[in-house]
């Protein structure tokens, strides 16, 4: 098959063939190594080996990349993978060899408490050093990750969502952003309660962020604002339907204060008293434990859309966590911060009344849904793609990523198929 490599080792007067496949792995702090390893094999007989067609380099990948949560060097990563099945182990019953899938990020049991009551997020049995799984990802478990041409699938029946189509179709980059980004961008508007006629915030237009703005309008908003001061990308969210707010022009909380007040229909429509309600119903963190500080976009400020968050949602309003905070944090400025402990403004939390959702999506909530409205041309996730790319060119697109420099947005790495463009 093609891209794989047969490694000979010289044992005496025994030649031992093992065969060798391209994976990302990662090399040190923003360093991503292209390289040879061993092609996986099946483990037990729930497993299935799936051909990589499409996988993607996600945000939270840059945690890693940076330095921010430990990671031995030479560790497979990706969790955004869909592909072809190669083979399945023998107790595999509802998946077969050639059979299209995209993998949720989260790996499964399909059998725990936790999986039982569609917590999938948070298994209790694939981790033997916490309560959730992935592929190749610091502190969730020993799997390899996708950004490789084979993936080992752990649980095949239960982790592998089947498709429709075929390699390279137009439903591909769509598929893809099953894995993790449109069932968490969904996923965060549910934390927030976002329903018909609600206004929303987001703060952060990277992948989730858009996402979460384009679930938001999906969901029937009346408003959604995104904030960020990247162009490319708040020229992306207003692509979307959303309104772009840059923080690097002030506040962004004041901006949406100001752009709410310019909605006259709304205005209009206030019982005394009801200007209170400056901000809006539902505000979403889509950055996490590395935003920048408003004032100073090139200084790190943890806390910053916390802060914002808290500050722009009306009383009773709710807000979403979705952005990923995490610890040990090895590059954080202090000890606190090292251990993800951060300062909380709990009494306007308390006094305002709000609520709040946190953590990693359980993907298996949501994508067969995500995937039929795709299939039925409701939805089109792939227009937040901004790049695709092949195996080789994976560092240049990390350390782009990371900069966020050249429209570097979602990055796609596409696999038996040469460069496309952008």
């Amino acid at each position: 098959m093609d891209g794989l490599r047969h490694i000979a080792e010289d044992r005496g007067n025994l030649i031992l063939l093992e065969v060798h496949v391209k994976a990302v792995s990662y090399a040190g702090v923003r360093k991503m190594s292209v390289s040879d390893h061993p092609k996986p094999k099946l483990k037990a007989p729930t497993d299935a080996l799936l051909r990589v067609t499409t996988s993607g380099i996600c945000g939270s990948d840059l945690h890693m990349y940076d330095g921010r949560t430990p990671l031995d060097k030479g560790t497979v990563v990706g969790h955004e993978i869909m592909g072809v099945i190669e083979t399945v182990g023998e107790a595999v019953s509802s998946i077969k060899k050639g059979d299209r899938v995209v993998l949720p990020f989260n790996i499964a049991c399909g059998f725990c408490y936790n999986c039982h009551r569609g917590d999938t997020h948070s298994c209790l049995t694939m981790n033997p050093e916490g309560a959730s799984a992935a592929y190749g990802y610091a502190g969730m478990g020993p799997y390899a990750g996708g950004q490789a041409e084979f993936v080992l699938v752990p649980y095949a029946d239960f982790n592998c969502l089947k498709l429709p189509g075929t390699p390279g179709d137009q439903w591909e980059d769509d598929f893809l952003l099953l894995a993790d980004v449109f069932p968490t961008g969904y996923h965060a508007t549910e934390l927030a309660c976002v329903t018909p006629g609600k206004t929303v915030a987001i703060f952060g237009a990277g992948p989730v962020g858009l996402l979460a703005a384009y679930s938001s309008i999906l969901k029937g908003a009346s408003e959604v604002y995104v904030v960020d001061n990247i162009p490319e990308r708040l020229a992306k969210a207003k692509e979307l339907g959303a309104i772009p707010v840059d923080f690097g022009e002030g506040d962004p909380v004041e901006q949406i204060f100001k752009l709410r007040k310019k909605n006259k229909g709304i205005q209009e429509s206030h019982r005394p008293g009801e200007e209170k309600l400056e901000g809006v119903d539902c505000a979403i963190d889509a950055v996490g434990y590395q935003a920048r500080d408003d004032k100073h976009p090139n200084h790190e400020k943890p806390t910053q859309v916390l802060e914002n968050v808290i500050r722009v949602v009306n009383p009773a309003g709710a807000v979403s966590l979705i952005g990923v905070y995490i610890a040990p944090d090895p590059g954080a400025e202090d000890k606190n911060a090292k251990k993800g402990i951060f300062p909380f403004p709990l009494a306007d939390f308390f006094d305002k009344a709000l609520s709040l959702g946190t953590g990693q999506a359980p993907v298996k909530r949501y994508n067969e849904y995500l995937r039929d409205l795709i299939v039925n041309g409701r939805a089109k996730p792939s227009k937040i793609v901004s790049h695709h790319i092949a195996i080789d060119e994976a560092p240049e697109a990390y350390e782009k990523f990371d900069k966020r420099i050249d429209g570097y947005t979602k990055v796609l790495i596409k696999f038996g198929q040469q460069k496309e463009a952008a």
